[in-house]
């Protein structure tokens, strides 16, 4: 393991936020939650390991502290649970998680009633997030629908532009960072504990549960931030609640492991302990090759196979159209929805089928 790739810097432009390091303007990122304000001409640390390794979702320098403004925080006296503890970046937060029931013979709250009719749909990319959501909200208006924010990608929750868009529109009714990941509007120590929280004591009727921006991967089978869903949808099951799986797919991918069906999503299915849904989009053939050999096997083919007997596949109706013009994301892994329009028909199918499910389990 490398020491943390630390340099010395100096703000020359706070928006866009832009940090001389060695002479070299470059692009840079700032929790202000964290660090503080930064501001123009201001002395930083930054962390440069990303962009010296042309990182495409973290090609940029992350200002670790500002030393012109930022050694003067307060702290909190009164909160002790600590995200990111035993780091130099470890903080004070106050968990989501609902407190114990009862005095001596403490249990874990159960969920009852209306709270065991909240569904939740784990997606593996956060790019599924958005177009998710929309389709949610499309099928069931007013459905309130909470994004857990898992490990697997980004763990600033303040880094994601798409939670925001979707928070200003009422696309989402909350957005909770769970385990690492932090910054949310509210902090959950676990994953489990935050879909608990958002089914029993948020008020969510639905929850979608998935890494943060960009992704963590290795090429290797289970070194990747994808394989964060096989946790997300374990403890979903665990608390008995209805669990979905977004399949990540594509017809662009230039990269065979991604083509067609992702192996990320085809190793998480394979691996379950339990059932789940797994909703696919209802469209045409076409959109769905693997090769452009005519007759060979489609990646409906290989989702099919991926799910066996075990796993339920539920075709939903998409709105590929709708959601072009609906000013939400339409860009993945460099490519246009036009480029993949696969991709996105994946979690319309699944915003889709969350609705229903929530909608269905309320009757």
């Amino acid at each position: 393991m490398s020491a943390l790739k630390l340099r010395r810097g100096t703000v020359v432009s706070a928006d866009p936020l832009t940090v001389s390091v060695e002479g070299t303007a470059r692009r840079a990122w700032a929790d202000e939650g964290m660090v503080g304000e930064v501001r123009e001409g201001d002395e930083v640390i930054v962390n440069v390991e990303a962009l010296d390794l042309g990182l495409g979702s973290g090609g940029f320098d992350v200002v670790h502290v500002n030393l012109s403004r930022g050694l003067e925080a307060p702290g909190s006296p009164e909160l002790n649970v600590l995200k990111l503890n035993y780091t130099s970046l470890q903080h004070p937060v106050e968990p989501v998680e609902v407190p114990y029931e009862g005095g001596a013979g403490r249990t874990v709250p159960a969920l009852e009633g209306a709270a065991t009719a909240v569904p939740v749909l784990v997606v593996g990319l956060h790019g599924q997030l958005a177009p998710a959501a929309w389709a949610a909200s499309r099928a069931a208006p007013g459905l309130r629908v909470g994004y857990v924010q898992t490990p697997g990608g980004a763990l600033p929750g303040r880094l994601s532009r798409d939670v925001a868009a979707l928070r200003d529109r009422d696309l989402l009714a909350g957005h909770v960072t769970a385990g690492p990941a932090y910054g949310g509007e509210r902090e959950a120590v676990s994953v489990i504990g935050a879909i608990h929280a958002g089914a029993a004591s948020l008020g969510w009727d639905a929850v979608v549960a998935g890494p943060g921006p960009g992704i963590l991967g290795s090429a290797t089978a289970l070194g990747h931030g994808g394989i964060s869903a096989l946790d997300s949808a374990h403890a979903a099951l665990a608390l008995g609640l209805g669990t979905l799986v977004c399949p990540r797919l594509s017809a662009a991918d230039e990269r065979p492991r991604h083509r067609g069906l992702s192996h990320h999503t085809e190793v998480v299915l394979r691996l379950l302990l339990a059932p789940v849904v797994v909703p696919v989009p209802e469209v045409d053939e076409a959109e769905w090759p693997l090769t452009d050999q005519p007759g060979e096997e489609t990646a409906l083919d290989r989702l099919r196979a991926a799910c066996g007997d075990r796993h339920d596949v539920l075709v939903r109706p998409v709105d590929l159209d709708g959601y072009a013009g609906s000013g939400l994301p339409t860009r993945t892994m460099g490519r246009e929805l036009a480029e993949d329009r696969l991709f996105f028909a994946a979690p319309l199918a699944a915003g889709d089928a969350l609705a229903s499910l929530a909608r269905q389990n309320e009757r």
